[in-house]
């Protein structure tokens, strides 16, 4: 529930930091908001290591950003441990529930209900949120999972004041928290408006529920009391959970994607990620050209026209491994690359709709949060974590305090059908029961021989879009600080059109472009939230930043 608060105005804002440089510090971590910063520095205080931190991290963005992850949501946690140079994806996203089937959102004309997939109960999958961190804490961490989560148990009890960011997508969701009374006795004032800036957010349910999992571990979340409620909350309400549904949930760990592009390693999220794959088949495409020699619109064009075809790629190929084949290998072929590079004209766009292949529905929500962490010896985290849409389902199981998902609504329902955010899938990525959804989520690794950098971004389906400028960014020699601020554009094969924020494009690019063949259309509102941090091999030294456009903490610390 929320009280009035003024006094803590001075301190939300003053722990809010852009950029931070050191050259002799041990720990940098770069997430979306200050408190979840200061709780990854909290348990490295104590002794911990980046994996520590990164579960700390993890709980206490589930706490202070409801809108972009939590316990009811997914994620996953891209590692890399420098002793033994072993990388690893653990893979916390949600799977459909067992009862879940292709005509769970179709009516019997055949068409889909409008937001039955995106609002409420029967939009929530399992959630993998609550068994990653647990297994990152008790496999990679040092300290105890109640040490890890003791931050955001304290951040849910004694409750934080909420800004800016937190109200603007709060505002774009009151209508729908209206209609679940377990969820608006929580982020809505007593009598359901929006609170006032800065008032104090106490979610005593969902530090209960943190406390069932530092103490019991997995089994605190899908078992005994904490899973009857959710599984009673949720089918009371119209959805299909079991507990059956919350045995079956396993993470998996998984080998990432790699790529080189111009000496640059390139470590990412491979399936049930599209990130990892799409991000290094673009750069492959990119790679046969000099960028740097070129004028700055051929450049772009080249670029737009590079992620249009991995983006189709994307529609045709991609979705969970455990029920399809993927042709990782072909898509991350060089040669493969070439064949597609070949059908780009330097003066002339392709139109979308010439591209071969089937291609139908996919849908991504575009509210997800990203933090980054590295110490001094090479060790690092890349995690992006998710509820999909802005509060998730905008459903509470009563008791529990946890703000479900609306992951159901990131796979194709069907054929040919156009989601709010116009992002096209395939039959890959069909709705199956106990499957992995298909994300855009593309934590990164980057390295040369003395650099190395830790990035990545919330946004749906722009996510590998802004990876991918982050990293050309990179190759340029800019820093972290570049590299989270870049303007940004996108292109995602359909629609067929280059999305920009108003500082991408000057007004002859503009023109320009549209000689070209291309279709623009501008943002309304800035997007993404990168958090970056860079480790100089050499120098041993740590840069972190975060993005501008949020109002999260990056620090470097001993």
């Amino acid at each position: 529930m929320f009280k009035t608060a003024r006094l803590v105005i001075f301190f939300f804002v003053s722990t809010s930091l852009s950029c931070v440089f050191a050259d002799q510090n041990k720990v940098a971590i770069a997430s979306a908001h200050p408190l979840a910063t200061a709780a990854g520095f909290e348990v490295i205080a104590k002794g911990g290591n980046v994996y520590d931190a990164a579960v700390a991290v993890s709980a206490a963005l589930a706490v202070v950003e409801p809108y972009g992850s939590g316990l009811g949501g997914g994620a996953y946690w891209l590692l890399h441990r420098e002793k033994d140079n072993f990388d690893v994806l653990i893979d916390g996203r949600e799977k459909a529930p067992l009862a879940a089937n292709m005509d769970m959102y179709i009516n019997k004309s055949g068409q889909v209900i409008p937001k039955l997939s995106l609002d409420g109960a029967l939009a929530a999958a399992i959630p993998g949120m609550p068994a990653g961190m647990v297994h990152l804490s008790e496999k990679y961490g040092r300290l105890s999972l109640a040490e890890n989560l003791a931050p955001a148990i304290r951040y849910a009890n004694t409750g934080f004041a909420i800004g800016e960011r937190y109200l603007r997508y709060l505002k774009t969701r009151v209508d729908v928290i209206k209609q679940f009374p377990s969820t608006a006795a929580i982020y809505l004032t007593p009598d359901k408006q929006v609170p006032a800036l800065y008032s104090i957010l106490r979610q005593v349910d969902l530090a209960k529920t943190l406390m069932h999992i530092a103490q019991q571990g997995r089994a605190g979340f899908y078992e005994g009391e904490i899973a009857d409620k959710l599984i009673t909350g949720i089918n009371q309400a119209g959805g299909i959970w079991t507990q059956a549904d919350l045995d079956a949930y396993q993470i998996v760990e998984r080998k990432p994607v790699v790529g080189n592009y111009n000496g640059i390693k390139v470590t990412s999220a491979p399936p049930s990620s599209s990130g990892g794959l799409v991000l290094i088949e673009t750069l492959n495409i990119l790679q046969g050209y000099d960028l740097k020699t070129l004028s700055d619109i051929t450049r772009k064009h080249l670029i737009v026209e590079a992620m249009r075809r991995a983006y189709h790629d994307r529609s045709l190929y991609l979705g969970d491994t455990d029920f399809i084949d993927i042709p990782v290998e072909r898509l991350i072929n060089k040669d493969y690359a070439a064949g597609l590079r070949s059908s780009i004209r330097v003066d002339k766009a392709l139109p979308s709709n010439l591209l071969s292949g089937q291609i139908e529905n996919h849908k991504e929500g575009n509210n997800t949060t990203h933090f980054s962490i590295a110490d001094q010896e090479g060790n690092r985290v890349a995690a992006t974590l998710s509820i999909n849409y802005q509060f998730g389902s905008a459903f509470v199981a009563p008791g529990t305090g946890v703000l479900l998902n609306d992951e159901m609504d990131d796979f194709d329902s069907q054929p040919g059908a156009i989601n709010v955010y116009g992002l096209v899938g395939g039959v890959a990525n069909s709705i199956a029961p106990g499957k992995r959804m298909l994300s855009s989520m593309s934590p990164t690794f980057l390295e040369t021989d003395n650099k190395v950098a830790v990035l990545g971004t919330p946004g749906g389906s722009r996510i590998i879009s802004m990876v991918l400028l982050a990293t050309l960014d990179f190759a340029a020699g800019k820093g972290p600080e570049s590299w989270v601020n870049l303007p940004r554009y996108h292109h995602q094969f359909m629609p067929d059109v280059i999305e920009y924020e108003t500082a991408a494009f000057s007004a002859t690019d503009l023109k320009e472009l549209e000689a070209l063949g291309h279709h623009l259309k501008a943002v309304q509102l800035p997007y993404g939230d990168m958090q970056a941090v860079l480790l100089n091999k050499t120098t041993k030294s740590l840069t972190a930043a975060s993005d501008k456009r949020g109002e999260g903490s990056a620090q470097v610390k001993p």
